[in-house]
């Protein structure tokens, strides 16, 4: 890709472009795709998704979403009482110990509500509300299309091109947001491959659990050694638990249930009822890979990549599908809008990097450095230890980091340096 703005001829092709109709096409309809798709459409690009499963959908339980990721929802145009209406608004409480003992508790007051407020949220549901978004903005949906080549083509030259079985797509712009086995990634960064966190991680959503094991309405979260379990509210008589636990790569059961079961057993008696509680069909299991170190850079060519595609982080900080999201809206601010408005793709697409690159990977490192100091670590005394030295936190700081984390707000719409080009 060009690192600086295009110039002479190349510059030329670019704002020519733009006053052309822009074509994106996004590879991959999860949240980031579809939050991109949105993003663009709003933009005025005629914009095209490309899933590779045969109907669009969402398969998973739930989501915790932040205060920044109800920010990037804000930005695509979701109010208030859109976001709260996904889910069960909620807050993290703190953290227990794997007997249900206090580590950590945050302080039940109102800015302590604030800085810590979420929404559980069902995956399913915001996938529904995100593609509905990006359809009502005139984005196409195409399902059964799964990507087998890609040319990234170059800013103020060749268009990019995606191919997907016997289709081609030619496009101004491709996003590629099609996950952690990202095809776009394989096909322009083949040296950087998803690797195994050592972990696996139990889902489910269940229905009408007792009012005792529900809770108080917070994300309650356990750690012990080599596992973490939360649980809390997505919707209505909705509950979402997760448990994540050290397994081999590849490990297979059985019995999902029995297996679960017997993990967490002699953990709190509430985690061991609520195991006991889910039915066998609610109950999901995947290994949990991540992006090392994440991608060089975030654009080659006329590409974009978002999301895990570009990023995949383990899921300790919580924050996979506030970055997607986040990834999603700055496509739509920092290059839509600004190409849309006569600027060229090169430049945009360096903003876009510099703007979101170096807080992924900091929200990365993070991740490995929460997942050692917490699900990661082992048994014996270093739980003694970690626990004890929990306890003796003052909430002040926890408070301020995740601040610094979840305070995240969406960049200004970006133009080109000289203004819009008519």
């Amino acid at each position: 890709m060009n690192e600086g703005p295009a110039s002479g001829a190349a510059a030329e092709r670019e704002i020519g472009e733009a006053m052309q109709e822009l074509t994106a096409v996004v590879v991959g309809g999860g949240i980031a795709g579809l939050a991109s798709a949105a993003a663009l459409a709003r933009e005025g690009w005629r914009t095209t998704v490309l899933e590779r499963a045969g109907e669009a959908g969402e398969v998973g339980a739930g989501v915790a979403l932040t205060r920044n990721a109800a920010a990037a929802l804000r930005g695509l145009g979701f109010d208030d009482g859109a976001i709260a209406g996904l889910g069960a608004p909620t807050w993290a409480s703190g953290t227990l110990d794997m007997r249900g003992r206090p580590m950590f508790r945050f302080p039940d007051d109102p800015e302590t509500r604030r800085t810590t407020a979420l929404v559980g949220v069902h995956r399913r549901r915001l996938h529904s509300a995100l593609l509905e978004r990006a359809r009502a903005a005139g984005a196409e949906l195409v399902t059964s299309a799964r990507v087998t080549g890609v040319r990234p083509g170059e800013p103020g030259g060749a268009r990019a091109v995606v191919r997907a079985g016997d289709r081609s797509f030619p496009a101004d712009l491709v996003v590629g947001a099609d996950g952690v086995r990202s095809a776009v990634r394989a096909a322009l960064f083949p040296g950087r491959r998803p690797a195994y966190s050592g972990y696996s991680s139990w889902r489910a959503v269940v229905t009408g659990l007792p009012a005792e094991l529900a809770g108080d309405g917070s994300l309650r979260q356990f750690w012990g050694p080599h596992a973490e379990f939360g649980v809390m509210p997505v919707h209505g008589g909705e509950t979402y638990w997760y448990g994540y636990v050290r397994l081999p790569e590849r490990t297979r059961f059985d019995d999902e249930s029995a297996a679960a079961s017997g993990r967490f057993a002699g953990w709190d008696p509430l985690v061991e009822r609520i195991v006991a509680a889910t039915p066998p069909s609610a109950l999901l299991r995947h290994d949990v890979h991540h992006l090392p170190g994440g991608l060089p850079r975030y654009a080659r060519g006329r590409v974009v990549m978002v999301g895990d595609a570009a990023h995949a982080t383990l899921p300790t900080m919580g924050q996979g599908a506030a970055t997607a999201l986040e990834d999603g809206l700055c496509t739509g601010l920092l290059v839509g809008a600004p190409v849309a408005a006569g600027g060229g793709l090169s430049a945009a697409l360096s903003a876009f990097d510099a703007a979101r690159r170096p807080r992924c990977r900091a929200l990365a490192r993070a991740s490995v450095q929460a997942g050692r100091f917490g699900s990661h670590l082992g048994g014996g005394w270093r739980q003694s230890l970690r626990n004890g030295l929990m306890r003796r936190l003052p909430p002040a700081v926890l408070a301020r980091a995740t601040d610094g984390v979840m305070g995240w707000l969406p960049p200004e719409r970006a133009v080109p340096a000289d203004g819009p080009r008519d």
